[in-house]
């Protein structure tokens, strides 16, 4: 299959091996934002609980031997490349193995489904500050559209949702509540951005397909200070006011994430599973996409009209699909009102990953 691309790049945000790897991946994930150690010292509680290793990068090796596969079996048939933003292996490293065996142009799949500063925007910037290095011998690295809206990610997540569901007798379905939750990100970037936009729009999609009626969007992994104004409400203030309503369970669904990496296993499966428990709720949480076919197939969809210049953009509903190549003003970075006062959660309770980062 003839067309543009040399390579492809599977673009992620990167999580400790280990224990030893958990503070310098924190470091790394905080540069220059004047975080006091001991608030990094309690998040990184949250990763040793899980024994130090994030589960992202297992997750993202399923995926781009997934994608190997499909790209091999279905074409085009392109090397696949991983990089990571905050972790090994690091984007630098990657893009100068790309460069040292003649890539010249690259697409590039970034795991995060929506648009915003923190998604998008920041994952262009670290390409570009990992190319720059290379000089001349720097390839071109195309970033491919957000695929809130494609039915490769839509499906699978709709299919997940009715699996969870069917958990509960089928004369409670209809009245159990849905919530759909993304990563909480600060209000001055969501007002910048589509990410809030897309959110709402992927969530109504999945609950259509699911046959869903009603539902809502909240938000989780919240890491800045409680001064700053962030995305609400909190999945577990939610669930505390539907407790308090009556209601005895309740079904969640990352919709924001494409993994079940460590914001979904410690916010939800540990942090709002125990919260449920602790009310007497039954709780049934949604699996992400990680490695459904239909979501490996809309990867290599993503890569393949790019590469042979397509004018078709698969996506369904009433959004069309995502652009191609990002305006200069596209998700700015949000403007800070001080030095954040360290990782937390609402009331100021540390968060699993201080990032403020769908991903």
């Amino acid at each position: 299959m003839a067309g543009i691309y040399d390579a492809v790049l599977l673009v992620s945000f990167g999580g400790p091996d280990g224990p030893d790897d958990v503070m310098p991946f924190l470091e790394n994930v905080l540069r220059g934002r004047n975080v006091p150690r001991e608030r990094m010292l309690e998040v990184a509680e949250h990763y040793h609980h899980f024994g130090g290793r994030s589960p992202i990068n297992g997750q993202n090796l399923a995926l781009l031997e997934a994608l190997r596969k499909e790209l091999a079996e279905h074409g085009p048939d392109l090397p696949v490349y991983w990089g990571n933003r905050n972790w090994h292996p690091l984007l630098t490293d990657t893009l100068r193995e790309m460069a040292d065996a003649g890539i010249r142009r690259v697409a590039a799949f970034v795991t995060s489904a929506y648009s915003s500063y923190s998604g998008c925007r920041q994952y262009r910037e670290n390409i570009a500050a990992a190319l720059a290095p290379l000089g001349d011998r720097a390839p071109q690295v195309d970033k491919l559209r957000v695929f809130f809206n494609h039915p490769g990610f839509v499906g699978p997540m709709a299919t997940n949702l009715a699996r969870s569901l069917a958990e509960f007798p089928a004369d409670k379905r209809a009245t159990t509540p849905v919530l759909f939750t993304a990563h909480s990100i600060p209000v001055s970037m969501a007002d910048s951005c589509r990410y809030l936009l897309q959110l709402r729009e992927a969530s109504r999609l999945v609950a259509a397909e699911a046959g869903v009626p009603e539902w809502e969007l909240v938000f989780q992994s919240r890491s800045g200070p409680p001064t700053q104004p962030w995305l609400e409400p909190d999945v577990c203030d939610r669930i505390r006011e539907l407790h308090a309503a009556g209601h005895d369970r309740v079904v969640v669904a990352p919709i924001g994430f494409i993994s079940d990496h460590m914001e979904v296993l410690y916010d939800l499966d540990t942090e709002a599973s125990d919260l449920c428990r602790s009310l007497g709720m039954q709780f049934a949480r949604v699996a992400t996409v990680g490695t459904a076919p239909a979501f490996v197939a809309m990867i290599r969809d993503l890569v393949a009209e790019r590469h042979e210049a397509s004018p078709d953009r698969l996506a369904i509903g009433g959004m069309p699909a995502s652009h191609d190549v990002c305006p200069l003003d596209c998700c700015p970075a949000p403007q800070r009102p001080g030095p954040p006062a360290g990782p937390g959660g609402p009331g100021g309770r540390p968060g699993p990953a201080p990032t403020g980062q769908p991903r």
